[in-house]
């Protein structure tokens, strides 16, 4: 039996063909249609786009493992979160999905909060452009001819998962990101939906990440030649989908990952809001638990950033900063070149280089900027422990993670271990196949969802330890002083 996980995002679809034992059997991808932006601020997506990559890519799929597709039990699901699919009668695409990354609701998150006192405590979170909810407050507005038509909003997954199976379905982890789940119950809350003029009717079905939602279309299934019932599970979003590719399911258990964001991931046995300092509090894909995230919006973006304007390849940058390191600089980066999420909930927020002299040369202001990402990730730690987390264990992901002086410095910031796996694919779609065995064969997750072989585990340099806590200090101290002479 062989089960598959599809992950989709923005640029493309990626599925992945695993057997009983976790281990990879084939991999395909297709890209789709980048999102357009028809504005300054905006970012949408046309959903078609994601169901013509998954077809592509399982198409392909088909072509590379025929055998191995043919005997596939389970589905499991992926997605990049919060995009706001509206659909009418007859599950018509009503208007292109308003995406994660659009920020033209931020009138309507203030009049949202003002309207609901409660709606923090109830969602876990703070309204955010991001969130699903200010989309359809902003559609109400300003589209009120597309509003009225509204029957059912799904999130991007979710559209895919009506395409595979005919059902409308959603699972905890990425309804949490809508700010309409009551979070701490697992539901659908009708004071949030009700905040956006919708109810329960317009909501797609919940299920846990690891339990059935469906079963897939004869016709795909005679299409991609699988031979019996394949079972499609609930899923995951796409954070929550990456930690079950990586382990990260049990309380404590969690990662660091230096992509272009950056996110510091963490399981939790209990609902743990910190709203206050912009901790991301969800539902986990796995039943009884939730996750906490602290989100910064450029971690190796940053790098990119200083890529471009030295004329240098990142290979080079890190290799010389790496070279002539030996503790803190004297230049110190704020890593806001696009806004901040955690913990300053500040789309405004940009970045800035301080301690500037003529010694700075590209050596030192990659350093700088390393360690600006590597303060930032402190930051979210500082204000996860505000609201009583526990980190007992972190792995190391994304393409970040290739630099060992990164990795050392985090470690050191954050005053614990970090594990690096050995090389192979821990992604969403690992992460969905997963999930998929798990509906399929009613298997328990904490049996099938574990943490992969370590390669190398990078300790704290507790040499450097009270010369970054006096750097991180001033690091601390900058962000207020900069936005205040900004304003």
């Amino acid at each position: 039996m062989t089960y598959l996980g599809i992950d989709i995002g923005t640029s493309g679809v990626k599925v992945l063909l695993i057997d009983a034992h976790g281990r990879a059997l084939g991999e395909a991808s297709a890209p789709a249609v980048e999102p357009v932006r028809p504005h300054p601020g905006w970012s949408e997506q046309n959903p078609a786009d994601w169901w013509t990559a998954t077809l592509a890519a399982i198409d392909k799929l088909k072509a590379s493992n025929p055998k191995e597709l043919a005997a596939v039990r389970g589905i499991g699901l992926s997605g990049h979160m919060h995009g706001a699919t509206l659909l009418g009668k007859d599950d018509e695409v009503l208007r292109p999905c308003i995406l994660w990354n659009d920020g033209r609701s931020e009138a309507e998150c203030k009049e949202m909060e003002a309207a609901l006192p409660t709606l923090r405590q109830i969602s876990g979170n703070i309204a955010m452009p991001g969130f699903t909810a200010p989309k359809i407050a902003w559609v109400r507005k300003h589209e009120p001819e597309i509003y009225a038509k509204i029957a059912k909003v799904l999130l991007p997954k979710a559209y895919v998962r009506l395409l595979l199976t005919g059902e409308h379905v959603e699972d905890m982890s990425d309804a949490a990101g809508t700010l309409w789940l009551d979070v701490a119950k697992r539901d659908w809350s009708d004071e949030l939906l009700a905040v956006t003029g919708l109810n329960r009717s317009h909501m797609p079905r919940l299920v846990e990440g690891s339990a059935p939602s469906g079963n897939l279309k004869a016709e795909l299934a005679s299409r991609w030649g699988i031979a019996g019932t394949a079972v499609v599970a609930g899923g995951a979003g796409d954070n929550a989908a990456a930690a079950c590719g990586i382990g990260a399911i049990r309380p404590g258990e969690g990662f660091v990952s230096l992509g272009t964001s950056g996110v510091l991931f963490v399981s939790n046995d209990k609902f743990r809001p910190n709203t206050e300092a912009a901790v991301h509090a969800f539902c986990h894909a796995i039943p009884d638990t939730w996750h906490q995230m602290g989100v910064i919006l450029s971690a190796t973006d940053s790098l990119n950033w200083l890529s471009r304007i030295t004329g240098q390849k990142q290979a080079e940058l890190s290799g010389a900063a790496e070279a002539s390191f030996t503790g803190p600089g004297e230049e110190i980066f704020l890593p806001y070149l696009s806004g901040e999420r955690t913990p300053h909930n500040n789309a405004s927020a940009r970045g800035s280089f301080t301690g500037l002299s003529h010694r700075s040369d590209p050596a030192r202001l990659t350093q700088a900027v390393m360690e600006g990402v590597t303060f930032a990730f402190r930051d979210c730690q500082r204000v996860l422990h505000d609201a009583g987390t526990r980190i007992d264990r972190l792995l190391a992901v994304g393409g970040g993670a290739r630099s060992a002086l990164w990795l050392k410095m985090i470690a050191t910031n954050l005053d614990m271990e970090i594990a690096l796996p050995e090389d192979g694919d821990f992604g969403g779609a690992l992460g969905a196949a997963r999930l998929g065995l798990c509906a399929a064969e009613g298997a328990d997750p904490h049996t099938v969802i574990t943490m992969p072989p370590i390669k190398t585990v990078i300790a704290p340099d507790k040499s450097l330890s009270a010369a970054y806590s006096d750097q991180y200090a001033r690091y601390r101290a900058l962000y207020p002083a900069i936005e205040e002479a900004r304003s």
